[in-house]
């Protein structure tokens, strides 16, 4: 016996026979809206990380003074709490170590916006291809 909502589904269709292509269009136009508004915060994103002054350490690809950005998503991704701990990396002012031994505060994200902060920990979390050593 079919569920209600598939019971629901026929008797729509059946009697609107307009309403299908009208949802298609809907749900076709609000995926095209939630790729837009994703590419939109990859780019506010990357606007806040370039304001703050993180690509003087960090590329995307490619490590520099500190790790490529895409290798501190392959390294943190797999932590249950890696949202949570990004965010503290780049708030805290916390202990870097460089490659040639010493010491400094990392530098803080340059917004006082915490859903800024979260913007652009969720676009390094979602960076492709990096390897963890």
């Amino acid at each position: 016996m079919p569920t209600l909502l598939q019971q629901i589904a026929a008797y729509v269709t059946e009697q609107h026979d307009w309403i299908v292509p009208l949802v298609t269009v809907i749900v076709i136009a609000a995926g095209a809206s939630n790729r837009v508004a994703a590419a939109a915060d990859a780019v506010a994103a990357q606007d806040l990380a370039k304001a703050s002054g993180c690509f003087k350490c960090h590329g995307v690809d490619k490590k520099k003074d500190g790790p490529a950005l895409r290798d501190a998503a392959a390294k943190f991704k797999p932590k249950g709490d890696a949202e949570d701990k990004l965010i503290y990396h780049v708030t805290s002012g916390e202990r870097v170590k460089f490659p040639d031994g010493h010491e400094e505060d990392h530098k803080k994200v340059k917004t006082s916006d915490p859903n800024q902060t979260k913007n652009l920990v969720r676009w390094i979390l979602s960076l492709e291809g990096g390897t963890t050593y």
